[in-house]
């Protein structure tokens, strides 16, 4: 099928990200894939939950938000709603837990770092642009920290980055944009480490059940897309 900008089906949207987006953040990005925009900052607070009191490790966590027109039509803001948005919570959850999988936490005592991840604009894939620039965005202010001499060490030990493959009309199709994630006969998230491990696949069969070749298949090409995201969160943090 034709793609839009000819991409090939194993041919990411042009991925940016443009760091020290936030003047006031330890650390910040704006990753912009393709139409799809999120502003990540880190903020460092120094406590932990309390299941952490006295046990001399930190804690990252995040937050994830769309803004009212970062859809085609206004979305309600979550506080106009009085709850936070159950899709909304799902994904930053995922966000804090995938983070927290490359970092040792004895690293950095007694600190919590807190992610938002701010949709500007949506154009499919926000969760995985939000995971790919959230991991910038930590690490930076790990930077910031080691820079104070607040901690000893980079905290984290192998980077994280995301990416969505499904099937549009029979074809495999790498990160999908809005017009074809929402005409998708499977739809999968494959969140990873630049070592190449796996962290976590999300998705599910629309129509009809699938083998598990065609996960190892969709597994060999979402890999490569990582180790492509993986070099540019690289260059952005080598610059530092």
């Amino acid at each position: 099928m034709l793609r839009k900008k000819n991409r090939a089906f194993d041919e990411m949207r042009e991925v940016t990200i443009i760091p020290d987006f936030m003047k006031y953040a330890e650390g910040s990005c704006l990753i912009k894939s393709g139409d799809t925009k999120v502003i990540c900052t880190a903020s460092v607070e120094n406590k932990v939950p309390p299941f952490l009191k006295d046990k001399r490790q930190g804690w990252i966590t995040a937050e994830y938000s769309m803004l009212p027109r970062s859809t085609q039509t206004r979305m309600p803001r979550d506080s106009s709603k009085g709850k936070i948005n159950g899709r909304a919570q799902e994904i930053q959850r995922l966000i804090g837990r995938t983070l927290r999988t490359v970092a040792n936490f004895s690293d950095f005592p007694d600190i919590t770092l807190l992610i938002d991840c701010d949709v500007i604009s949506a154009d499919g894939g926000t969760r995985t642009a939000s995971i790919t620039g959230a991991y910038v965005a930590a690490h930076l202010a790990f930077l910031s920290l080691l820079k104070q001499n607040r901690i000893e060490k980079m905290p984290f030990y192998d980077s994280v980055a995301a990416i969505s493959i499904g099937i549009v009309n029979n074809e495999i199709l790498l990160d999908l944009d809005y017009s074809e994630d929402s005409n998708a006969e499977l739809d999968f998230n494959f969140i990873m480490t630049g070592s190449g491990k796996l962290i976590e696949i999300q998705g599910c069969a629309e129509k009809t059940p699938i083998d598990f070749e065609l996960i190892n298949k969709f597994g060999d090409i979402a890999k490569k897309a990582v180790l492509q995201l993986t070099e540019i969160q690289q260059n952005i943090i080598n610059s530092y």
